[in-house]
């Protein structure tokens, strides 16, 4: 196994093909958490919070995007 396979799997993201760093909801991940910076609700799953991360719209911005 080619220890970069891993790497391409990014079924575990929101948007697979995306720019979001956001993982999945699912059962067991619910997107039900509110974003850190923006405090609007649903907009992160525990796994988010875990790793820090705040709502893509804040990402965006503080990255200068749109």
């Amino acid at each position: 196994m080619n220890r970069y396979d891993d790497y391409d799997d990014r079924s575990m993201f929101e948007e697979p093909h995306g720019n979001s760093a956001l993982r999945r909801s699912s059962k067991r991940n619910p997107r039900n958490l509110p974003c850190p910076t923006c405090k609007q609700p649903n907009r992160l799953t525990p796994k988010d919070k875990q790793l820090g991360y705040q709502c893509d719209t804040c990402a965006d911005h503080d990255e200068g995007g749109y």
